[in-house]
């Protein structure tokens, strides 16, 4: 399947992040139109197209639009969660920091549907060149009229506030990412009621991925049944593919959904050379691995779950035989111990436990009974938490186990590094930092 270049088809012009630049290529020619139109408009059309969330839920976005109370006098928000920090994914900064502009027009135009007055981008304020980069395009934006009071003449009042997280995993949790915005800490909260009827200050809020406000723009301008052309009858549309780990030309790659791993990783250059596949996840850490056989699986929200997997974010990780499934748990694991708020019991004190349990296991000195042991702690996590952080650290290890069991029960005698050597895994190495590209 063909590369479908809409949101990075012009990320190689050098003023491509600029107002300039992306008006040259149709940019916020659809704000007057839009906002000068009803609302609901806008929402049929979202929902027509079958945009699906693009954080890795994969939740109907003109849907959860009509969510929000209509005429209830209240002040309504749009909150963009450009919170990328899934371990393995980097594709929302890439667009950010590349196309800018896309971003904040989508947010105009969602913002009218949702019948908001007010959007928050909450960005990862460990990166702050993407910082940077928005809070300039919503400055220009500003001058050019596209934002503020009145804008257009349409008598419709927009304002964009870009907003720099202090870099918590959590915090792109939606909830949890509200009570940052509201300067508390973040923690998820129990759900109902749900963002849509009591999100930021207690107001209807509608939170988006940043890559789902980015295709607003290019379905307003093109209709519905143009997104349609592509993906899948389930999964509609395109999607920002980011490939990574052990492979020869890592990147991101835009691809109609129901494009399959074997396709991206020849986009990739393969499997870095000398090598081969051992197992490959295809959204971020927190969905199960898969195996060389589901190369040619098509990578869609349902067949994925069909596979036993989630696409989650899209952002392949990639590992070849040298990699200890044990030591890349148990990296994962670590992570998510790390990121916990601790709120909930099971979270908190599961992931504490997995930590320790892992450990023995990678330093070869784990017990008989810790691949049970393991297993119950898992279960005993799943479902019982009010965020998908405590799911997300519990799901890795049974398809782990499940296609390499072996390397779970060698760590009751040897440890991980003596089977697989750390260096012969790195992606960058002593040798090759620094060096000259």
């Amino acid at each position: 399947m063909a590369l479908t270049p809409v949101l990075t088809a012009h990320w190689d012009e050098p003023d491509a992040f600029t107002i300039a630049g992306y008006r040259r290529h149709g940019g916020y020619e659809m704000v007057g139109k839009v906002l000068g139109a009803d609302p609901d408009r806008l929402i049929q059309v979202v929902k027509d197209s079958g945009l699906r969330g693009r954080g890795g839920a994969g939740f109907p976005t003109g849907l959860k639009w009509s969510f929000v109370p209509q005429n209830d006098d209240k002040d309504h928000y749009l909150v963009v969660n450009a919170d990328e920090s899934e371990p393995g994914a980097c594709k929302d900064i890439p667009l950010m920091i590349a196309n800018p502009h896309a971003v904040v027009e989508g947010c105009i135009l969602a913002a009218h549907a949702i019948r908001a007055r007010r959007c928050f981008i909450y960005i990862r304020g460990e990166v702050p060149q993407a910082v940077r980069r928005v809070r300039a395009a919503v400055g220009e934006a500003y001058a050019a009229g596209f934002l503020g009071r009145d804008v257009l003449g349409t008598g419709i009042d927009v304002d964009i506030d870009v907003h720099a997280g202090a870099g918590a995993y959590i915090c792109g949790e939606e909830t949890a990412l509200l009570d940052s915005l509201e300067g508390r800490r973040g923690q998820p909260r129990l759900k109902p009621p749900f963002p849509a009827v009591a999100g930021l200050y207690a107001r209807p809020t509608v939170v988006n991925n940043v890559e789902t406000i980015a295709n607003i723009p290019t379905i307003a301008r093109n209709g519905a049944e143009w997104l349609r052309q592509m993906g899948t009858e389930k999964s509609p549309g395109f999607k920002l593919f980011s490939v990574s780990g052990h492979v020869n030309r890592p990147g991101v790659f835009e691809c109609a959904l129901g494009t399959t791993m074997r396709e991206l990783l020849d986009y990739a250059g393969g499997v870095r050379d000398g090598h081969e596949l051992k197992f490959w996840v295809p959204g971020g850490s927190s969905v199960p691995l898969l195996m060389p056989e589901h190369l040619d699986v098509p990578m869609t929200y349902e067949d994925m779950q069909a596979a036993g997997t989630m696409l989650g974010t899209a952002t392949v990780m990639v590992f070849d035989e040298t990699t200890s499934v044990v030591r890349a748990i148990s990296r994962w694991i670590h992570f998510y111990k790390h990121e916990s708020c601790g709120k909930c019991t099971p979270c908190r004190e599961g992931t504490y436990w997995l930590e320790q349990l892992l450990a023995d296991f990678e330093l070869g000195r784990a017990a008989q009974g810790d691949i049970a042991k393991v297993d119950e702690v898992c279960k005993q996590m799943f479902g019982r938490n009010f965020c998908p952080l405590g799911d997300a650290a519990a799901t890795p290890y049974a398809p782990a186990l499940k296609y390499f069991r072996s390397e779970f029960e060698a760590g009751t005698h040897t440890p991980a590094h003596e089977l697989f050597d750390p260096l012969a895994s790195a992606v960058f190495t002593p040798s090759t930092v620094g060096a000259a590209p």
